[in-house]
């Protein structure tokens, strides 16, 4: 049965502290470094959140990069949803596990798993707000102790999400129904950080929202109204929204935002830009 109780979007360290032995919880490690992608799980042997499995962000949380007729789909694809079901039971999660994500970045690679898992319908999934730098100020000592083995048996339910895809994007193009909000700097949106971005600029009539602008100064995120506001300013309507980045990633972080701020709906798009530029038939803008 799921949890009738969950945390849904955030949690806090103190409130992770009360529940942290609790069997049924499952804590998530997520740090990566997308320059250097063996960082992650060499910051979680030096210390963790006791308890905490680790998931790497290419091997746990994406998929294959070219679909099987040599498309390519984008830096960091979606896992096949039976691969995904198998990384999870391997952490332990049931169906009523609450899982707790967490990472040294703002929430950007805990924000991916908080989506992954709302996609196969578990809802009892939140990101822990401000990372581990907020555990350790609540003077928590880190482990070096790795989780015994455990298998889970979480099911794939219906979907809490919603996603689309290149096609999707590059119709709305003429419908215009849409609008693409764009998680990346804004540097790599105006098309002026060729090192990242071999091709540089941004999807046409998409707007910008860095996704590190939904947080607070301390790396916490920003309470929901002031959110709820600041997209007021961006899309007309959630679920009219497309949230996009450079790989799908960071996007993740722009709809954990939508949900703090109470706006539903708003849909991702996997691929993102890694995907859409790499078919010069797709169009192109640069620019603000």
């Amino acid at each position: 049965m799921p949890n009738k109780h969950p945390y849904t979007t955030l949690i806090s360290a103190a409130n992770l502290l009360q529940n942290a032995q609790d069997p049924k919880w499952v804590i998530v490690d997520c740090r990566h470094d997308l320059a250097a992608p063996d960082a992650g799980r060499a910051a979680y042997a030096a210390g963790h959140i006791p308890r905490a499995h680790f998931a790497h962000l290419d091997q746990d949380l994406s998929g294959a990069k070219q679909a099987a007729d040599g498309t390519f789909k984008g830096r960091h694809p979606l896992p096949e949803q039976d691969a995904l079901i198998v990384t999870l039971r391997n952490m332990g999660i049931n169906d009523d596990t609450q899982v707790v994500a967490y990472d040294a970045h703002g929430g950007m690679f805990a924000a991916r798993l908080w989506w992954l898992l709302r996609s196969i319908g578990h809802a009892s999934v939140a990101v822990l707000d401000g990372g581990l730098a907020m555990w350790q100020a609540e003077g928590q000592a880190l482990s070096t102790d790795v989780p015994a083995p455990t298998v889970g048996n979480i099911n794939a339910r219906p979907s809490l999400v919603t996603q689309v895809d290149a096609h999707d994007v590059l119709n709305n193009l003429t419908s215009q129904q849409r609008i693409v909000v764009d998680a990346r700097a804004p540097d790599r949106f105006r098309g002026e950080n060729e090192t990242i971005d071999p091709i540089g600029g941004h999807i046409p009539g998409a707007k910008n929202r860095f996704f590190k602008d939904n947080l607070q100064a301390d790396g916490r995120f920003k309470p929901g109204h002031q959110l709820h506001e600041e997209f007021n300013n961006i899309i007309s309507a959630s679920q009219n929204a497309i949230m996009q980045c450079g790989s799908g990633v960071t996007a993740c972080h722009n709809l954990l935002a939508l949900e703090i701020a109470g706006l539903h709906g708003a849909a991702l798009y996997p691929g993102s830009w890694s995907e859409w530029c790499a078919d010069t038939s797709r169009p192109v803008a640069t620019g603000a």
